[in-house]
């Protein structure tokens, strides 16, 4: 296969950042949602940003933020990409790019195919997909992402997408050379996968993985 490209998502300390941005990560990923073990400030954020070079791209997660924090993340942390993982309707995401002048990517969770089909709606206000595991209902304290759970690869198969996409959902070391094989994805992203436990990073994970992908 050709390049496939890395986001390491939800750090929040210099140490994890540095490790990412020296095995040639190509995205590294901020997390502003106070319920996540992962979250940080957009004051934090931009102080970590401030240390990113200028080919990896930054993103930022929200999940069904409001306009002010939106602009506060765009202001101290300049994003190259808003990754929208809540409920946001095709018009609040085509609103937040209007508002924030930055691409936006939006994140769907996926359990069966209908889920998939759910994405067309969205092409022509986005420009970027991800694709991460639905959490099941029962799933106590799930988070919208980030919470290990993998889905069913082979429905990607054979599907076209007019935009660029991100496979997520429980990639780690283990797995993600068969996802990759089976989804076709050209782009990956973990979070939980580079942890020893809920909201902190391991720097041998993060080197482990992403050569891992770089091997591919």
């Amino acid at each position: 296969m050709g390049h496939v490209a890395v986001k390491i998502c939800g750090l929040s300390d210099f140490t994890n950042l540095q490790v990412a941005v020296d095995v040639d990560v190509d995205y590294v990923g901020f997390v502003f949602f106070p319920k996540s073990p992962r979250s940080v400030t957009p004051e934090q954020a931009g102080q970590l940003a401030s240390t990113v070079p200028a080919h990896v791209k930054k993103v930022a997660l929200l999940v069904d933020a409001d306009d002010d924090l939106i602009l506060e993340v765009m202001k101290h942390v300049q994003p190259d990409i808003l990754q929208l993982h809540g409920s946001e309707t095709p018009d609040r995401v085509a609103e937040i790019k209007s508002l924030s002048q930055s691409q936006v990517m939006k994140a769907l969770k996926i359990a069966e195919e209908a889920d998939l089909d759910a994405a067309k709606s969205y092409f022509s206000v986005c420009d970027m997909l991800l694709f991460d595991a639905k959490a099941p209902k029962d799933l106590k304290n799930a988070l919208p992402g980030g919470n290990g759970l993998v889905f069913d690869w082979r429905m990607l198969q054979n599907r076209e997408f007019p935009l660029p996409w991100m496979l997520a959902g429980g990639l780690d070391t283990e797995n993600v050379e068969q996802a990759v094989e089976i989804s076709g994805a050209t782009i990956v992203d973990t979070s939980s996968g580079a942890e020893f436990w809920a909201g902190v990073k391991d720097p041998d994970m993060i080197r482990d993985f992403v050569q891992k992908v770089h091997s591919i």
